[in-house]
């Protein structure tokens, strides 16, 4: 006697099964996908958005502590 996972292990091996549920699971990700597509950009977006003030603010911190150095030393 075979257990569930075994089971369900050999009815997924068939190649007629993988493309039957490939074939039905296709319509409902491109759905989704379609949904979501405009955040996704958004997100992109946003991140490289962060990335630049990240850099801007390392640069601006950078330069800050060059100044204060060489406050220091003319003291």
């Amino acid at each position: 006697m075979k257990n569930i996972r075994e089971s369900c292990i050999e009815f997924f091996k068939s190649e007629d099964i993988k493309r039957d549920i490939k074939e039905t699971i296709k319509p409902v990700v491109n759905i989704i996908y379609n949904e979501i597509y405009v955040y996704l950009w958004l997100l992109c977006f946003y991140h490289i958005f962060f990335i630049f003030i990240v850099l801007a603010n390392l640069f601006l911190l950078l330069k800050l502590l060059a100044i204060n150095k060489k406050v220091i030393h003319f003291e």
